[in-house]
């Protein structure tokens, strides 16, 4: 029986590049879980590639459906961006092993539908100047500058991943990886992750 390991963190954290490391890696043989957005798609992405970006229409339909795994909306400075995971017959646990990346929210939400035996959470952690100063970097790039968004994230993520919220979920110790170093994090989630499969 297959399962979803779901990297989970604060914004910044490293989850996207840890993601791509796990997911290319053919000695874990993960599959991808892509999630949906209805957020504007932004310069170098790919539809389907990290986010399969819909409109609200269309997760109003998914949502009369009845195929709606777990969603988030977040009110930005540029209005309601939906971020959601569908029941699309893309996820079969009977023969498969995923790989899935969002907040604690989705994860929980993921985790009540599929249950608590089959998504396991992998928690990056990385300390908040560091993480600051990486969201700032990345906003400074050309296509970028969205600065009052950012400063929100970062405040949301003060109360979104509160310790509390953390350990009432059952996060324990030993998923949880710093991300001091990128590869040296990637190679501790890997040893895990092949350690929980068995």
């Amino acid at each position: 029986m297959g399962k979803i390991f779901y990297l989970t963190g604060k914004s910044c954290a490293g989850k996207d590049s840890l993601y791509n490391i796990l997911k290319n890696d053919a000695g874990l043989g993960l599959l991808p879980v892509t999630r949906y957005t209805t957020r504007p798609i932004r310069d170098g992405e790919v539809d389907g590639i990290g986010y399969h970006f819909v409109t609200v229409d269309d997760r109003d339909r998914i949502t009369r459906e009845g195929r709606m795994i777990e969603e988030q909306v977040y009110h930005t400075v540029h209005g309601d961006w939906y971020y959601f995971t569908a029941d699309d017959g893309g996820i079969n646990l009977d023969d498969h092993s995923y790989l899935a990346t969002g907040v604690l929210s989705s994860f929980a939400g993921t985790r009540n539908y599929y249950g608590e035996d089959k998504v396991i959470p992998i928690y990056i952690e990385l300390d908040d100047g560091e993480r600051l100063q990486r969201a700032l970097n990345r906003e400074r790039l050309p296509e970028n500058g969205r600065y009052a968004e950012m400063c929100r994230r970062f405040l949301s993520d003060a109360e979104d991943f509160s310790e509390d919220k953390i350990r009432a979920l059952g996060i324990s110790d030993e998923s949880r990886f710093e991300n001091d170093d990128l590869s040296s994090c990637a190679e501790r989630i890997k040893a895990w992750i092949l350690k929980s499969i068995r």
